[in-house]
């Protein structure tokens, strides 16, 4: 197994985010589409295995199920070149940072790959909230399955941040995930074979997911996921706490914000300020 020194690392990021910035946005959109519809993958097994699992092992050991079983979504989107949000959080500051690309093409990457991820988020947890979350009678009334009570719960945990206290949380829990997210991304590179690539990956993920913090992409199938399924099993209504509108004021827009800082900052600032003379040297090279 070969593995690559963090500078060779800090390249390769630089190299990635700027091949990205130049897709066609047509291409973009459908990777993102894919990555959404992915990392919802991964989301709606760690709610299945998850379920029921605190009223017996402990609320502990209940996240820590839900974190071991969705790293799966970023393994898929990483073995396929989709294009996740979070990730371009920080493969395009490398590249403007190493000169590859401008803040245009920054901005139009995150745009698109932003409204992709959005979409195939969306996508999914309409699937999932029709199909596992919800039980069907003979004349057709949906009650929610034991996992669709679990996709509720935990779409109701997602938007119950209040106040600027409540806000502020969100958006430390957003900066702590990414920071963890674009490390899984960093050390995955630092790996040339699938099953390094895995575990590189694996272990952040589940510590993000574990521990609770807020990551945007996961959160537009989470929080869409319970609202749906609440709506099919109580004929339509929602309620005051989880509804289209606290989806977004109350987490989507802070973790996002959140997300951005801790990719931008604390994973392309640092890194490129840490190995920067010998990110030039290995460009002068090539």
């Amino acid at each position: 197994m070969v593995t690559f020194s963090p500078a060779q690392v800090c390249v390769k990021v630089g190299s990635a985010g700027k091949t990205k910035c130049c897709l066609p946005a047509g291409n973009m959109f459908v990777r993102a589409f894919l990555a959404g519809a992915y990392i919802a993958m991964g989301a709606a097994l760690a709610t299945v295995g998850s379920t029921g699992v605190a009223d017996v092992l402990g609320a502990g050991i209940a996240q820590f199920i839900l974190g071991a079983l969705f790293p799966i979504g970023l393994v898929l989107v990483v073995l396929t070149g989709a294009e996740l949000f979070t990730g371009d959080a920080m493969f395009a500051p490398m590249a403007v940072l190493q000169g590859h690309t401008g803040l245009k093409g920054l901005i139009y990457l995150w745009i698109v790959v932003y409204i992709g991820n959005l979409i195939g988020s969306l996508f999914m947890a309409f699937l999932v909230s029709y199909g596992p979350y919800t039980a069907w009678d003979a004349a057709g009334v949906a009650t929610a399955t034991a996992f669709g009570t679990r996709a509720i719960a935990i779409a109701t945990a997602k938007v119950s941040y209040f106040g600027p206290m409540g806000i502020l949380s969100v958006f430390f829990k957003g900066i702590l995930c990414n920071w963890l997210v674009c490390l899984a991304l960093f050390l995955g590179l630092a790996a040339d074979e699938v099953v390094s690539k895995i575990l590189a990956i694996w272990f952040p993920i589940m510590a993000f997911v574990a521990t609770g913090f807020e990551h945007c992409v996961a959160n537009m199938y989470f929080i869409p996921a319970g609202i749906i399924t609440n709506m099919i099993a109580n004929g339509g209504a929602d309620t005051a706490v989880l509804n289209w509108g606290t989806m977004w004021t109350n987490n989507i827009i802070w973790s996002t914000l959140g997300n951005i800082v801790g990719a931008v900052i604390f994973m392309a600032v640092i890194y490129y300020y840490c190995y920067k003379s010998e990110i030039c040297a290995l460009c002068e090279t090539k």
